[in-house]
């Protein structure tokens, strides 16, 4: 067999295991739950922050920089 067969073998036997999974049985507490959402909540928090990191306060120094620039200019003639 050659690597490539043996890789897409690996690849579909693992598919087939993940689509069809067998029943574990097990008890799953509501610390779980919460678990996850927290987790999930931290990280659409973490990309909306980045964002803003991002774009909101560079933005935020050109607009200022621009309101800047024009009250320097009338200041000038005084």
């Amino acid at each position: 067999m050659n690597t490539r067969l043996k890789s897409f073998m690996k690849t579909f036997i693992l598919l087939i295991m993940l689509l069809f999974p067998l029943s574990a049985w097990a008890y799953v507490g509501p610390g779980a739950g919460v678990g996850t959402i927290t987790v999930v909540l931290g990280v659409i928090a973490s990309v909306f922050l980045a964002i803003v990191g991002i774009f909101w306060y560079p933005l935020k120094r050109f607009i200022k920089k621009l309101k800047g620039s024009g009250n320097n200019q009338d200041n000038a003639g005084k």
